[in-house]
């Protein structure tokens, strides 16, 4: 499966589409970004199951000032809505598929008590 481009509008309903979502945040002039590109691209047909998105952060720069990203090349994983990773830098392939398996295996009943939990505590 080929990777997808994502864009302010349609990233959020990329998100809601699909159970797992990872979106790589590049841009053109970024070596480290054009290294990972052949590894995401790999997932991506590897896993046809996960929706593995890009993000150009010179054409979409407010909806990447919007996610907070400050250095690219930017992975952002997303599980059933809901962000579960976030990491700056370009991951060799073994990583990937780490990242990979370990959002597979999230209980996501669990996140969600986290977050609510989070939701409901004083802040000091």
């Amino acid at each position: 499966m080929a990777t997808k481009e994502l864009t302010e509008i349609t990233i959020e309903q990329a998100i809601k589409d699909n159970d797992i979502v990872l979106v790589d945040f590049w841009a053109e002039w970024c070596g480290p970004c054009k290294r990972f590109g052949p590894v995401f691209e790999a997932s991506s047909d590897a896993n046809p199951e996960v929706l593995h998105a890009k993000v150009d952060t010179e054409a979409e720069q407010g909806l990447a000032g919007d996610l907070g990203i400050t250095s690219i090349p930017t992975l952002m994983a997303f599980r059933e809505g809901i962000l579960v990773f976030n990491q700056a830098g370009a991951l060799p392939a073994p990583a990937l598929d780490q990242v990979l398996t370990a959002v597979r295996a999230l209980d996501m009943t669990e996140v969600r008590a986290q977050i609510a939990a989070q939701a409901v505590e004083p802040t000091a």
